[in-house]
Parts: structure tokens; C-alpha cells; sequence
């Protein structure tokens, strides 16, 4: 009798056994899980600083641009001033890439669909049907 219950004491501390067992494997699943998680919003993050460092660069790009078309470019009459426009444009784009990068060009894009969406939806619908086009024509 005493060794009946001796070992259904010893199946049930065995069966507990197995649930803590599975309980370990559980927390070292979820562990490796939020690990994994962490390592790609790291990841995330260092591909948008690169991005936007690239953005950075193209910037600094356009405003060499401007510069040499301001330079190299006619300075008297209408062309002159087309050339000035166009530096200008250049420049005032090169200094926003550089200031906001693209996660502020998408936080501005999202703020320009937000309060105009029948345009953007036209627009996009457009660029749709050209790429639909040329991909048709290829």
C-alpha cells in the first residue's frame, strides 16, 4: 500500500514535471520571440536613418545643382530668369529633403491625401492607368 502511493506520488511530481517543462519552453519561446522582435524594429530603425541620410544627401545634391545652374547658367533675359526659377526650386527642395528627410516627406504626404483625398485619389488613379500603359506597351 505504501508503495502505491508512493508512486502515484511520483506519476502526479512527474506530471508536474512535464507542465514546468513545457512551462520553460513556453518562456524561452516568447523570449527568443521578443528578442527577435527587438532585433527588427532595430533593424527598422537603422534602414530609416539610412534612408534618411540618403535623403540628406540628395538634398545637399540639388543645392550643388542650384548652385551650378546658377553659375553656369544665362543670367540676362527670359532664360535668365527660367534659370533662376529653376535654381531656386532646386535649392528650396534640396533644403527640405535635408531638413525633414522621407519620413517627413510621408508624415507630409499623409497630411496632404488627409485633407484633400478626392484629388490624391485621382492622382493616384492616373498613375495607376500610366504604369497599367506602359507596362501593357513593353
Amino acid at each position: 500500500m505504501a508503495t502505491g502511493t508512493s508512486t502515484g506520488r511520483n506519476a502526479h511530481e512527474s506530471g508536474q514535471g512535464r507542465d514546468t517543462g513545457a512551462g520553460t519552453v513556453i518562456e524561452k519561446a516568447k523570449d527568443a520571440a521578443g528578442t527577435v522582435i527587438e532585433k527588427a524594429k532595430g533593424a527598422a530603425k537603422t534602414v530609416g536613418k539610412m534612408a534618411d541620410d540618403a535623403a540628406g544627401k540628395v538634398g545637399e545634391g540639388m543645392e550643388t545643382l542650384a548652385e551650378k545652374t546658377r553659375e553656369y547658367g544665362p543670367q540676362e533675359g527670359v532664360l535668365g530668369a527660367v534659370t533662376g526659377k529653376v535654381a531656386e526650386g532646386l535649392e528650396n527642395a534640396g533644403q527640405y529633403l535635408e531638413k525633414e528627410g522621407l519620413s517627413g516627406m510621408a508624415k507630409d504626404v499623409t497630411e496632404l491625401i488627409k485633407r484633400n483625398p478626392i484629388p490624391a485619389l485621382l492622382i493616384g488613379v492616373a498613375i495607376g492607368f500610366l504604369v497599367a500603359r506602359s507596362l501593357r506597351s513593353s
